[in-house]
């Protein structure tokens, strides 16, 4: 048996959507499917939103709309994928990393205030694994501070901190809809935009830099060069792969929370010795994005990776804390951010996708069994 990390859930209707776009012979963003990905999450959120390329797109849309500008400071967890930080760092901030919390892999709220200065801009949260970081403390801290809130819910959607959808919180929130993600069209993103000015604006650098949607619109009688911006509307293919799994979201997410309460059952009653299980805080909804165990340490983690390789089941560590990376480890300031080492050390996430059978599952988890009977 051969058992991949990720398989990208496939439903009815991806191929019918396609069609309809090369029918309509309209193949760029912003089309049919694109307004209709927009509408569904302004019914979802409540919030204005655009789809973009990516979330590393939506996130450099924020860095923007934050007005980050050089010698700026950005407080964000060390441990995260890099287009948290490559989104300010463009901008040319100086990125304060921050440690993870000693229960969850997400960023140590308690630590937060401690790292603003004078030059403090914005805090990133990123809510690792679906689950939300503590957003009344994140909050309270930027309200204090006069602080932009960006957050990072590219792992997110359909997840909660106490009954309010992660990403309509801070001032901009950001998803992705990478292959790797619950709801996917290969690539691509979206930014929740909290205030209605804010999306005027995001509107003109999503287009370029250009007023070109309000000339569409009706709004103006020209457009041309008014605020700086990019490409980062996708096309109308991404979109309407996206459409068709929106429409199947309730299905997806059901299948993929039946795969992790199956770990999640099964790691509790087995109780292996040293293996720290995914907390789910009280305030935090589970949108099963991963399951994931955390090792006693690094070579126990690599032993178990080989095990379940030579067993034909791909599992996988994550991120590398990002103020020890190569980019960054001359920038970093010297403090120890010692539990994302520890993550990045010892986490490993198992197998969790739409098309996961129970016959599967069954045997990935008989051969983790084995490997700590041995």
């Amino acid at each position: 048996m051969k058992i991949l990390f990720n398989v990208p859930a496939v439903c009815a209707n991806e191929l019918e959507n396609l069609e309809k776009v090369i029918q309509a012979k309209k193949f760029s963003g912003n089309g049919e499917f694109t307004k209709k990905c927009h509408k569904f999450f302004t019914d979802l959120y409540g919030l204005p939103n655009l789809l973009t390329t990516s979330c590393t797109d939506a996130l450099e849309m924020a860095a923007i709309l934050s007005d980050i500008k050089a010698d700026d400071e950005v407080i964000l967890p060390s441990y995260t994928f890099v287009s948290t930080a490559n989104a300010f760092a463009l901008r040319g901030a100086k990125l304060v990393f921050c440690d993870s919390r000693k229960d969850h892999p997400g960023i140590d709220e308690d630590l937060i205030e401690a790292l603003i200065t004078p030059k403090t801009k914005a805090i990133v949260v990123v809510h690792y694994a679906g689950i939300a970081t503590d957003m009344d403390k994140v909050l309270a801290i930027s309200e204090k501070h006069n602080l932009y809130v960006i957050e990072d819910a590219a792992q997110a959607i359909d997840s909660h901190y106490r009954d309010k959808p992660l990403g309509t919180l801070g001032h901009f929130g950001t998803f992705s809809f990478h292959e790797t993600k619950n709801i996917t069209c290969g690539e691509g993103g979206l930014l929740l935009v909290n205030n209605k000015d804010d999306f005027k604006r995001a509107e003109i650098i999503w287009e370029k830099g250009t007023n070109r949607s309000s000339f569409f619109r009706g709004e103006a009688d020209k457009y041309g060069w008014v605020d700086i911006g990019s490409s980062f509307l996708p096309s109308e293919f991404n979109a309407a792969v996206l459409f068709a799994q929106l429409e199947n979201m309730e299905k997806i997410q059901n299948k993929r929370k039946v795969v992790w309460n199956r770990y999640n059952e099964f790691f509790t009653a087995m109780n292996f010795e040293g293996v720290q299980l995914p907390s789910i805080p009280e305030y935090a909804s589970n949108n099963a994005h991963m399951y994931y165990i955390v090792l006693s340490n690094a070579e126990q983690r690599e032993n178990l990776i080989a095990h379940l390789k030579e067993k034909g089941i791909l599992a996988v560590f994550h991120y590398q804390s990002l103020h020890k990376s190569k980019y960054f480890e001359n920038k970093h300031d010297g403090r120890n951010l010692p539990l994302s080492d520890y993550y990045t050390d010892c986490l490993l996430r198992l197998p969790l996708f739409y098309d996961l059978t129970e016959e599967e599952q069954e045997y990935i988890l008989a051969n983790i069994k084995l490997f700590f009977k041995r």
